[in-house]
């Protein structure tokens, strides 16, 4: 059992940083790919970024390409989300989520949920214009 916790959410103004952390509890991340997904008020949860069980493969969608930036520290158990340039539109509850992919997916980012197999509360990222 993987337990998934986000902070480093909060308000910000637009063009401005956060940066979010999913520190996991239970069994290490190191043999999972690891992905942050939002949603906003009435909309779906959308995909926004992942890194593979072995780091050396990143996803981006494409409204996040270049602004975010996600990382893995193994030995801290934890993944982050550099958010830059945030815009209102990224305003949405933003979850981790831990996909205990086998060897041979170690290099997949998947940006699909349903490989998911944990997640996380959420943490609120709020973008005033």
């Amino acid at each position: 059992q993987v337990e998934l916790v986000e902070s480093g959410g909060g308000l910000v103004q637009a063009g401005g940083s956060l940066r979010l952390s999913c520190a996991a509890s239970g069994p290490t991340i190191s043999s999972s790919g690891m992905g942050w997904f939002r949603q906003a008020p009435g909309k779906e949860r959308e995909f926004v970024a992942a890194v593979s069980r072995n780091g050396f493969s990143t996803n981006y969608a494409d409204s996040v390409k270049g602004r975010f930036i996600i990382s893995r520290d193994n030995a801290k158990n934890t993944v982050y989300l550099q958010m830059n340039s945030l815009k209102p539109e990224d305003t949405a509850v933003y979850y981790c989520a831990a996909d205990l992919a086998p060897y041979f997916r170690r290099n997949t980012a998947t940006s699909l949920p349903g490989e998911y197999d944990y997640w996380g509360q959420g943490t609120q990222v709020t973008v005033s214009s």
